[in-house]
């Protein structure tokens, strides 16, 4: 393993899970190294496909990837995630196939687990295993706590909530509006209301599959305003 090898192991004993209080010794870096294999995919390729079978679990670095599923010749993104993020471990657990299609919006470094090596090492290993689960718990949680925080509110805030949220962590907005229906769980009829209604307040602009803040302080405002 070289130095470049010896930085991607860095980045994970000290970014996956909570490193603060499940400190990773010697030898489970040692069981990292021998599991873990550092995978990258360009712009538009998949790390893996709905309906695949699920023989590895991955693990973000860097970059921004998009779960979608597939209906008919139509693409529905469930989910926007980046680094840190770990994907098809349940499929993987369950020795099922993958429930979505993991595709790489830029540059994306991973770390791949195969299941036949992953699973040994984490039944052997108290702090990976740890490592894992608060990993898991985390996004379950942060999905939790979207859910909560948009109960309130109408769609034209969901909608300005989630492009402040896209906003901040991508910059550009590619989002369709089926795209953003499929990630608030509303029609896409109310979609195209509420971005023609925040479009309507000079806070963003649109074209096709994109859309521009133009007036974040504007955007946050809307996102902010609650039910009637």
């Amino acid at each position: 393993m070289g130095l470049a090898d010896d930085q991607h192991l860095a980045w994970m004993a000290r970014s996956f899970g909570r490193p603060d209080y499940l400190p990773l010794t010697p030898e489970d870096l040692i069981a990292l190294r021998s599991i873990a294999e550092t995978v990258t995919r360009q712009p538009r390729s998949h790390l893996f496909r709905e309906g695949d079978p699920a023989v590895a679990a991955y693990l973000i670095e860097s970059g921004t990837v998009d779960l979608y599923r597939t209906r008919g010749k139509d693409r529905d993104v469930i989910a926007r995630i980046g680094p840190g993020a770990v994907l098809g471990d349940i499929a993987m657990f369950g020795e099922g196939t993958y429930m979505s299609s993991a595709r790489a919006m830029g540059r994306v470094t991973a770390f791949r687990f195969p299941r036949e090596k992953l699973i040994p090492e984490l039944a052997q290993r108290p702090a990976l295993c740890l490592r894992w689960l608060v990993a898991g718990l985390r996004q379950l949680q942060d999905t939790q706590r979207r859910i909560i925080h948009l109960m309130h509110k109408t769609v034209i805030a969901q909608v300005a909530d989630l492009l402040t949220e896209e906003s901040r962590k991508h910059g550009e907005i590619e989002l369709s509006q089926a795209a953003i229906a499929t990630l608030l769980g509303v029609s896409r009829q109310s979609v195209n209301e509420a971005l023609g209604a925040i479009r309507r307040t000079g806070a963003i602009a649109t074209a096709y599959r994109k859309i521009e803040v133009v007036d974040a302080d504007a955007l946050v405002r809307i996102a902010a305003e609650p039910k009637p």
